[in-house]
């Protein structure tokens, strides 16, 4: 008898056309072409064996430089029945990076399609293949294929045995403040947050979920694990648009959708209502205002705040649209099976203390490519990022460990006056960092984005923080840079604010 703890023993797929092929399982939202699992299984077939031909599978790593579109999903799987390992890139990212990844990655063949033709054609070292011309069978359910055209013939690709501990993904990390890191995520991880989702967000047979993300952070790909481990669909859209979004939430059936905040202002912004049909709004990536939540109630908006991280597969807590609205700023309670804690000077906090917010349990990384840089402690995978917990166990998350700024030998909290500052009427976003200060050591500086001045938001400042808290140097921005999985990009707010030659001693 097979030990049932080691499920899934093929990839997902597989076991879904088994069960319920004729299930839909792929829309493509600008043409609606649609896929059942059948078709998709296939499809996957037909792409495993072409990559299998082309690399030394099951060791092989295979990456891609896709933007989101429905042929990601069939990679992945077609990766998974090989058991090969998936390395998405990020498009957005220079040849020279790109090159570095796919050397920490030692990947064996890079997958890319018409639109990243000429950037993969930049970079050395690996063998390309592309989607669109040798892995034209992975296009099924793309708007460039006809209806039901694609994977009609399967070529009884063996799927391979699996194992939890098997590395699936590796995804590197958004290095929002240092160098981006290979994160490996095993078939467990994947299977692990996929259950907690569902105990958290609930599985209805009819559901569809929305996919705008980038599909080479696990925002963009989780949907397509979850969605084929529950037998419902994802209808992939391939970049977000406020007015056509809402479209294609209304048009094709959505039931849940992930956002970043961003998003999500620019969709209410633009008048959206949402359709008594949509069930929740994963709204990740970064912190949600508190004005944004009270916009969300007015407007019926079923979101979920959720804090999550790459090296966990996703989602670690996610608050229900009554708990957010209840509970101001909280990201709610961690899901099934995922242990946090909150930590200082390496001891269990007590409720309503502010620590380092730990993570343990089936959904954390087994490390990075490179080692683990000390970041596995006691109590789990120490992830950077501060909080604190309420009696009922409510997280919140506040920002992060290296967020402090010294200024004069004082002590700054960046999210202290980055919440500050975001208190006033007219600031719609800011992010707060530290600059260096020949005088001061550090200087605050802050990138707000609003109708407001520098001088306004400096008044406003010196009403409510200690002189030292102040920040000294103010930019006003149209938006904060981020990056593609929708975090603030701390690197690219510090290059902005660096660009002011403000006196150090404007203010203190």
């Amino acid at each position: 008898m097979r030990d049932p703890l080691n499920w899934p023993t093929q990839d997902l797929v597989t076991h879904r056309a088994d069960t319920t092929p004729d299930r839909t399982a792929m829309v493509a939202a600008a043409s609606g072409n649609a896929v059942t699992y059948r078709k998709l299984d296939a499809a996957v077939d037909a792409v495993a064996a072409e990559l299998d031909r082309r690399v030394d599978a099951p060791d092989a790593t295979v990456a891609t430089l896709l933007p989101t579109r429905p042929t990601v999903g069939t990679l992945l799987f077609a990766a998974m029945r090989l058991g090969a390992t998936l390395a998405p890139l990020n498009v957005e990212l220079d040849a020279a990076t790109l090159q570095s990844q796919l050397s920490t990655a030692d990947a064996d063949l890079l997958v890319c399609g018409d639109g990243t033709a000429s950037l993969a054609a930049d970079i050395d070292g690996c063998p390309t293949v592309s989607v669109d011309r040798e892995l034209s069978a992975a296009a099924v359910a793309d708007e460039t294929a006809a209806a039901g055209s694609a994977g009609e013939t399967a070529t009884d690709v063996t799927p391979a045995p699996l194992s939890r501990t098997d590395t699936q993904l590796v995804i590197f990390t958004s290095g929002t403040t240092s160098e981006p890191k290979g994160v490996r995520l095993t078939v467990g991880n994947l299977v692990a947050s996929a259950v907690a989702s569902s105990y958290r967000l609930g599985v209805l047979p009819d559901d569809r979920w929305l996919v705008c993300l980038p599909t080479y952070h696990m925002g963009g790909l989780a949907p397509f694990v979850r969605s084929a481990l529950y037998g419902t669909a994802v209808v992939v859209q391939r970049s977000f648009d406020a007015e056509t979004t809402q479209q294609v939430i209304a048009d094709r059936a959505v039931t849940g959708v992930s956002l970043v905040p961003t998003m999500l202002s620019r969709l209410l912004d633009a008048g959206w209502e949402p359709p008594s049909s949509l069930r929740f709004v994963l709204l990740g990536g970064g912190p949600a205002s508190e004005s944004l939540i009270e916009r969300c109630r007015e407007r019926g908006v079923p979101v979920c705040p959720t804090y999550g991280m790459t090296e966990t597969a996703s989602q670690i807590a996610t608050a229900r649209p009554e708990t957010a609205f209840e509970r101001s700023g909280t990201v709610g309670q961690p899901l099934v099976f995922t242990d946090v804690t909150v930590v200082a000077d390496g001891e269990p906090c007590d409720s309503g203390e502010r620590g380092e917010i730990v993570v343990d349990g089936p959904t954390v990384t087994p490390g990075y490519l490179n080692g683990d840089g000390g970041v596995f402690g006691e109590y789990g995978f120490l992830t950077g990022d501060i909080g604190y917990r309420d009696a009922d166990g409510h997280l919140w998350v506040e920002g992060r460990v290296d967020d402090q700024i010294v200024t004069g030998g004082e002590n700054v909290d960046a999210s202290t006056v980055a919440a500050a500052i975001r208190d006033h009427s007219a600031v719609a976003e800011a992010a707060v960092v530290g600059l260096s200060d020949e005088e001061w050591g550090q200087r605050v500086a802050a990138l707000v984005v609003g109708d407001i001045s520098p001088a306004a938001v400096r008044d406003h400042c010196a009403e409510r923080l200690a002189p030292y808290e102040v920040p000294k140097t103010v930019r006003i921005a149209d938006a904060l840079p981020r990056t593609a999985s929708g975090t603030v990009d701390r690197s690219a707010v510090r290059s902005l604010l660096s660009e002011d030659d403000e006196p150090s001693d404007s203010i203190r």
